[in-house]
């Protein structure tokens, strides 16, 4: 039987099943609960759960906006630099990159069933992170600065997470560094099989070894540093949007957001590339991020379009927050194994992602 047919009857069986289910009304399949959803800029529609799945199903991008708020009050920025001042600062750092840091953070991260924003092991994967957070925070020896870890609570049981970094003499606006935690089986979102390694535990993997090369290093930022692992994205950008929202409300200075989505997968046939998002971002901090690159990364960076609602520096973007993204390569050589059960931690490339953390770093 054709792969088409099997995931079809494999679809009407488990929506039966989701839709006739007594066990637990958070897993029902429902035409009621509309959500407002947008696939392209200055369009959405109400969409129900059914919809939605399918649009997984089909690799479309979207955004859920159902909370979605504007705002009216002037943004509060905050500049940045004007040009690479800290070579030696990061040539040390680089040093210090870890690939079997990353490799076994992935084995665990990956083990659990599905990190699905909405599911039982979802949640434990979150705080399982937690706790690793956690380990590094109480591990600081530098005085300097000032930790905290803190979980950005969600109804939907998964939380994000945001990790800071905030020195004392000096906290000149907020540079945010992303990724998402969650991972999703296109065919089964609550149970299916998820691994997400490269989508996104390899970006998590690799802002989580950044993050632990700038603690190992002692390094005393100059302005204040987040790395957020945000929930919900395979949703519609749930989480990040909350808390981008949240920071929008609080009028909090940004320097700007990078979003790391996918950093692990490399084409056999295709030449090695940083690839840097041309398409919703900001241009300023992604001339920035082309020459770090070109600066510190052994491989060259290449233009890519991600298209609307591609990863969570979206939010960020549409609250008129500056925003870059960078990924793994072009769209069209990206990892063919994204949501389903292949995305596994023997496709990834430790090499490929270690140029990743030089450019986070």
């Amino acid at each position: 039987m054709r792969p088409a047919i099997l995931s079809t009857i494999f679809f009407v069986s488990f929506i039966s099943l989701a839709l006739n289910s007594p066990l637990n009304n958070q897993y029902l399949l429902t035409k009621e609960n509309l959500r407002l959803i947008s696939t392209k800029q200055n369009h959405a529609e109400w969409l129900n759960e059914i919809q939605i799945l399918k649009l997984i199903q089909k690799g479309i991008k979207f955004i859920d906006v159902t909370d979605f708020v504007e705002y009216n009050s002037p943004l509060n920025t905050a500049e940045l630099p004007a040009k690479l001042n800290q070579d030696s600062t990061v040539q040390e750092l680089i040093k210090k990159i870890d690939k079997l840091y990353m490799k076994k953070f992935l084995t665990t991260f990956t083990s659990f069933n599905t990190r699905y924003y909405r599911s039982k092991s979802g949640r434990e994967s979150q705080q399982w992170l937690l706790e690793q957070l956690n380990l590094l925070k109480d591990k600081n020896k530098n005085e300097k600065v000032l930790l905290s870890v803190t979980e950005f609570e969600h109804t939907w049981g998964q939380n994000s997470i945001i990790f800071q970094i905030k020195p004392i003499e000096n906290d000149d606006g907020v540079v945010i560094i992303g990724a998402h935690q969650d991972s999703v089986n296109q065919w089964n979102p609550w149970f299916g099989r998820a691994p997400g390694a490269d989508d996104d535990g390899s970006g998590s993997a690799t802002i989580i070894e950044a993050l632990r090369v700038i603690l190992h290093g002692g390094y005393t930022p100059k302005k204040v540093l987040e790395f957020h692992w945000y929930s919900g994205e395979e949703g519609g950008m749930l989480g990040s949007q909350k808390v981008a929202a949240k920071y929008r409300k609080d009028n909090v200075a940004v320097v700007g957001m990078l979003q790391v989505d996918m950093t692990g997968y490399v084409k056999s046939t295709k030449k090695e590339i940083i690839g840097i998002s041309t398409d919703y971002m900001d241009p300023k901090l992604t001339n920035f991020l082309q020459a770090v690159s070109k600066r510190y990364c052994l491989i060259p960076w290449g233009d890519m379009k991600c298209g609307y609602a591609c990863s969570d520096h979206v939010s960020w973007y549409n609250l008129g927050y500056p925003a870059a993204f960078t990924t793994e390569s072009e769209m069209k050589d990206s990892s063919p194994y994204i949501h389903t059960t292949g995305d596994t931690v023997d496709t990834l490339n430790f090499n490929h992602m270690k140029e990743f953390v030089k450019l986070v770093l």
